[in-house]
């Protein structure tokens, strides 16, 4: 693991990554996107992670990307046109917000400071964000001449509406942490130095519940987005309902609740 991410674990079941290259804002090399999906792909298969908290340390949650250090994608082979390699490059950065959402664990991200390019994908991925007073959230594509991506233009709509989402795309005006706020861009907003117990808070309000229970729970709350339908949205509710009833965790759930202490979990 490199010093670009620093792991821990603040309570018991959850799983904290904060991104740490204060010096460039947490702006992302080619090498860190490949190292946060492996962290990713760990923490998928690993059920006693039961929540992942993405943060950062310094001014800046994440710049997007590193134009001036950034490296090259060694997943990318040689010789190829400019149109190639670019689509090789964004295969592998625009699975990022595609592996959040895919995360049997909710995700709650802690954003201090600015959010700018390719990281806001990474915001609207998680289930939940809560923002420091000094967030600022950038659209910064246009000055690097480009467009939405990482799936902004489809997450954005569903988080603000679609008229906001457009004057955010459309425009490079800055939305600070009050109006991200106001608007559903994050679920609330916390003096910079309350930032990391209000994720912690959340964070605890969820491991108290049946493992299994939260993994179709988050399946069902972002699969029926879609939904064609109310019964279909039900139907799919009603696999997970039984599937999260046929563990044990379901009755030491319960045994817990009535005994008023702690449940501990076998994930069985």
């Amino acid at each position: 693991m490199s010093d670009n991410f620093l792991i821990d674990e603040p309570v018991e079941g959850v799983r904290r990554i904060t991104f740490n290259r204060p010096e460039a804002m947490n702006a992302f090399t080619f090498p860190m996107y490949q190292e946060l999906l492996d962290l990713l792909g760990e923490i998928k298969f690993d059920p006693r992670v039961r929540v992942v908290i993405l943060t950062a340390t310094g001014r800046g949650f994440c710049t997007g990307h590193d134009l001036k250090a950034g490296g090259a994608p060694d997943w990318v082979p040689e010789g190829l046109g400019k149109a190639y390699n670019s689509r090789y490059s964004m295969s592998v950065i625009a699975s990022i917000p595609v592996a959040i959402r895919n995360l049997p664990q909710p995700v709650i991200c802690g954003i201090n400071g600015t959010v700018a390019g390719m990281a806001m994908g990474f915001t609207l991925a998680a289930d939940i964000s809560v923002a420091a007073s000094s967030a600022k959230f950038v659209n910064s594509i246009h000055n690097a001449g480009s467009g939405a991506e990482l799936g902004v233009s489809y997450m954005l709509p569903r988080a603000v509406g679609v008229q906001r989402a457009a004057e955010m795309l459309l425009t490079a005006r800055p939305v600070l942490a009050d109006e991200a706020e106001r608007i559903g861009l994050v679920l609330k907003t916390v003096p910079d130095e309350e930032l990391q117990d209000a994720c912690l808070a959340i964070a605890r309000n969820i491991v108290v519940n049946v493992p299994m229970g939260i993994w179709v729970t988050k399946q069902s709350l972002w699969a029926n987005q879609n939904a064609g339908s109310l019964e279909q949205a039900i139907e799919f509710e009603s696999r997970g309902v039984f599937i999260a009833q046929s563990m044990e965790d379901k009755t030491e759930k319960q045994k817990s609740f009535f005994e008023k202490r702690p449940p501990v979990f076998s994930f069985k």
